[in-house]
């Protein structure tokens, strides 16, 4: 019962890529481990995960790891992005992309001219 519950959160992990998945249940409790690529990926899961069973879930166990911590995310460049917009998704806040633009001089020259395809870090916060 509780694993169907919780099913989103297995659906998303799989989308991710989660590696070293292992999914059991026990007395009631849904217990889940595995690695994200990033810490970025690793907030999605928990922010399901909260989404569903609110802020401390008693019915749920999590232990997901970070295989990269030396980056909060990567991004490829879909048409029509901006450096702004990235921010927004990963950070929450616009305004926050020349800290985006800070961590990729090595590929852009301008904060205003990005292009499909191109793998942008996003640094830590």
């Amino acid at each position: 019962m509780v694993k169907s519950k919780y099913q989103s959160v297995l659906d998303l992990g799989q989308e991710l890529n989660i590696q070293n998945g292992d999914v059991s249940e026990e007395k009631g409790i849904l217990k889940i481990k595995g690695t994200a690529k990033n810490q970025y990926e690793k907030n999605l899961l928990w922010d399901k995960i909260k989404a569903i069973g609110g802020e401390n879930p008693s019915d749920i166990k999590a232990d997901i790891k970070v295989a990269d911590t030396s980056v909060f995310a990567r991004h490829t460049v879909k048409s029509g992005e901006t450096l702004s917009k990235i921010a927004k998704q990963y950070y929450g806040d616009a305004s926050k992309y020349q800290k985006i633009f800070s961590a990729n001089t090595d590929i852009l020259k301008n904060p205003d001219m990005i292009h499909p395809n191109q793998e942008l870090i996003i640094p830590n916060e």
